[in-house]
């Protein structure tokens, strides 16, 4: 099958292990797997900056059924939006508006590691060695 993401001319198209996710679709460079040693259970998700956590914000938490990171979130969103309205004595309706749109742009950067490192802590393993490097280069598994 032809990679529709490059090859950079390797025509192996062993971007990511053998360049091919679950069902033989083709995976990018920046997306790395993880299984469950036990269950077998595979996720796959971006390494780097989640635009989708930027623009939906704590919906991809639900999406993916990560109840950790999204209590993580809220909460954080939360407490950021309680002190905000109480240094500023304004309405917490309208502070939690605008801090959900400056907390997109945290959540951006950092919610794809904060899965990946929840990922691990519940006993899911990079599935391939492209997945590994990716994920120890990034910092986002030790």
């Amino acid at each position: 099958m032809q990679n529709p993401f490059g090859n950079n001319g390797n025509n192996n198209n062993d971007d990511n292990g053998n360049g091919m996710g679950p069902g033989g679709l083709p995976l990018p460079p920046n997306y790395a797997t993880m299984v469950h040693t036990e269950s077998g259970d595979m996720r796959i998700a971006k390494v780097g900056f989640s635009f989708t956590a930027l623009i939906f914000g704590w919906w991809v938490p639900v999406f993916r059924s990560d109840w950790y990171n999204l209590l993580c979130m809220l909460g954080i969103s939360a407490g950021v939006s309680m002190g905000i309205a109480s240094f500023y004595h304004v309405n917490i309706a309208q502070t939690f508006e605008m801090t959900n749109t400056i907390m997109g742009i945290v959540w951006g950067f950092f919610y794809n590691m904060m899965y990946f490192r929840h990922l691990s802590a519940r006993g899911f393993k990079p599935a391939d060695e492209h997945s590994k490097d990716l994920l120890t280069q990034s910092r986002y598994l030790k």
